[in-house]
């Protein structure tokens, strides 16, 4: 059986570093699932030098939608991040030759690649942002990102083992670990 943990917090709170460090107490040799889409050469100087700073102890595996298809049974693996995952499937599907998702549409279609991973049997450590906790977006796209990554995040809290909030580089347990896990 798989076992989740969610780390949230908001931008440079310190959830890559405490995902990172809690995978290297449990295994000598984690997996680091990259979501992100490098948009421009910026993004991609900030992978290379992330890719650097963990080290060779790590398999670094860039994927941007279909986690599950990469076998990682067995092994503790860092999903990092919840929010660039989400909008690969929010805003890639016009590259895809396909037309804008509908919220509804991404979310579902996160949620069943979620399910499919987390179906193999390891230690996922996902981390993601809390970008719903400022104040309300005039933008009408922002807001329908906002609705999507809220919902996803309630989605994977729920099934977590254990949910961390960083603020300020300080991990504050808010869901510790149960030996029954609702909804599963």
């Amino acid at each position: 059986m798989s076992k989740i943990i969610l780390i949230t917090g908001g931008q440079r709170s310190g959830k890559s570093e405490e995902a990172e460090r809690m995978a290297l107490e449990l295994s000598d040799h984690p997996v680091y699932m990259a979501t992100a889409h490098a948009w421009d050469d910026e993004f991609r100087k900030r992978i290379v030098r992330h890719q650097q700073r963990r080290g060779s102890a790590w398999t670094n595996i860039e994927e941007e939608k279909w986690l599950s298809r990469h076998d990682v049974r067995g092994r503790v693996v860092v999903v990092d991040c919840i929010t660039l995952w989400c909008t690969n499937f929010f805003f890639n599907a016009e590259e895809d030759g396909q037309a804008q998702p509908t919220v509804d549409e991404a979310l579902e279609a996160v949620k069943k690649e979620f399910d499919l991973l987390t179906s193999q049997d390891a230690t996922f450590i996902f981390v993601t942002n809390e970008i719903g906790s400022g104040g309300v977006s005039p933008n009408a796209v922002q807001r329908r990102f906002t609705d999507l990554e809220g919902w996803m995040n309630q989605y994977v809290a729920r099934r977590a083992d254990k949910v961390i909030l960083m603020v300020s580089g300080i991990p504050v347990t808010i869901k510790a670990p149960s030996h029954h896990r609702p909804g599963l």
